[in-house]
């Protein structure tokens, strides 16, 4: 255990410092900061899924997430059921702006994981599965599958630790640090299978994948 912690935190160490250091270069090199259209415009129906509903970021928690746009929305299928959208998109990460991981959002608000794992969702027009985290938090009574993944360029990554390394090399190579978190929760009440909530949540992912893409940075 000593030896994994101790393999872990000097990753983390080297991550961060290769993380300052490209952003101190960015600084230095006036970073580039690619066009995209704002997240609003994601349509309003997906496939067969109908928003029904959609949120805003209260200020409290954006002063927090420090994100450069934000879109919140409930959708619904008549066959499938209802699942929430959240997008966080980071332009630029200067000055120490990134997405914050679910995994530690929601235990601060009182969630407790069941589960914990990563899955293979293959999506229309991308040659391969894309990877994506599979959290399964309980709240009491409650329980919510949630699935989510970091966004850069045509890249889905499910590891927040590979997320930031590709950041850096895109930093060295493109002069770009833009990223987005996409995260999709869909509600497991008792008595509904695991599978079920998975099947739904990645229907929802599978149809919505290419329209996000194209609203943010190619």
């Amino acid at each position: 255990m000593s030896k994994r912690f101790s393999t872990a935190f000097l990753i983390l160490a080297g991550v961060l410092a290769l993380q300052g250091g490209v952003y101190y270069t960015a600084v230095k090199r006036n970073e580039a900061v690619p066009p995209s259209p704002p997240l609003a415009g994601l349509p309003s129906q997906i496939s067969d899924w109908m928003m029904v509903r959609e949120g805003v970021v209260e200020k409290d928690v954006q002063d927090v997430l420090r994100a450069d746009d934000t879109l919140t929305r409930w959708y619904a299928s008549p066959s499938k059921g209802t699942a929430s959208l959240f997008i966080a998109a980071f332009r630029t990460q200067r000055d120490g702006k990134a997405p914050h991981s679910p995994k530690n959002c929601l235990p601060g608000a009182g969630w407790v994981q069941v589960v914990n794992d990563i899955q293979n969702v293959a999506v229309p027009g991308v040659a391969e599965p894309i990877q994506v985290n599979r959290y399964v938090v309980q709240k009491g009574e409650t329980r919510s599958l949630v699935m989510y993944w970091y966004q850069s360029r045509d890249r889905a990554v499910a590891s927040e630790y590979r997320a930031k390394m590709y950041v850096v090399a895109d930093a060295i190579r493109y002069n770009r640090t833009d990223t987005a978190l996409v995260r999709v929760i869909v509600d497991l009440p008792q008595g509904m299978a695991l599978d079920a909530a998975e099947a739904r949540a990645t229907d929802f992912i599978r149809s919505s994948y290419g329209l996000i893409r194209k609203q943010l940075p190619a």
